[in-house]
């Protein structure tokens, strides 16, 4: 009669939990940007431009010091 390995097992199922909380944050993540898209199109509507999911670089004027 064997012997059975709880070590391998615990380390298998550790890393099983791991992989579904990182998976569960990345779903979280989407459904949070989702949300915000949500959000933006219902304040802007109507309105002629869709909203933008990233925010534009910064343009020279932008980087200026104002008087």
């Amino acid at each position: 009669m064997a012997i059975p390995n709880f070590t391998v097992t615990e380390a298998e199922m550790e890393e099983k939990r791991r992989q579904e909380a990182k998976e569960e944050q990345k779903a979280e993540q989407r459904r949070k940007a989702e949300r915000s898209l949500d959000k933006g199109l219902e304040d802007t509507f109507p309105a002629s431009d869709p909203v933008s999911v990233t925010q534009p670089p910064a343009s020279v004027h932008d980087k200026k010091p104002k008087r």
